[in-house]
């Protein structure tokens, strides 16, 4: 791997890493490893930073409601799947929006405060669009990892052992 890939992958690993963290981790100069960085935003494969949230761990009160939502799609002549994704990423409540293989055309993940505002958002603004043919909504009730990260009480087994 090129000293560039190993960036990516120390970023994805850790955001917060320093650029000394970097240098040091790539065997990389400090200087190369900022160039590298500004080249890598600039070109627009770095979008941003983010923090893995463990909603779990957080008040209800404060927890977004999440979902998981297949949509199947038509397209005609003039319209490609470049053109749905489009208007569909445009919406806040849209978290991710991934054109995959298999049985339907869009993973969407999608955020509220409610069920009902989840619900209503893929009603009234997603469903309604003429290329939607079905839409498939699986709310997510427990997340266990989310980009690489595990998420739990730190305990590797908490299952009891049975002897003989």
């Amino acid at each position: 791997m090129d000293s560039r890939g190993e960036i990516l992958e120390l970023l994805r690993e850790n955001a917060r890493y320093s650029v000394e963290d970097i240098a040091r981790l790539s065997d990389t100069s400090e200087d190369d490893v900022e160039a590298a960085i500004a080249d890598l935003e600039s070109a627009g494969i770095v979008r941003g930073y983010q923090a893995v949230l463990d909603w779990g761990a957080v008040d209800e009160d404060d927890q977004p409601v999440r979902a998981s939502v297949e949509l199947n799609v038509t397209l005609d002549r003039e319209t490609s799947y470049a053109d749905i994704a489009d208007r569909i990423a445009k919406f806040p409540q849209v978290r991710s929006l991934r054109l995959i293989s298999g049985d339907y055309d869009f993973d969407m993940v999608v955020e509220g405060d409610s069920m009902s505002e989840v619900s209503h958002f893929i009603s009234d603004k997603v469903a309604p669009i003429p290329e939607v043919t079905q839409t498939v909504t699986h709310y997510v009730m427990e997340s266990y990892k989310e980009q690489g990260i595990e998420f739990g009480d730190g305990h590797d087994d908490d299952r009891l052992s049975i002897s003989p």
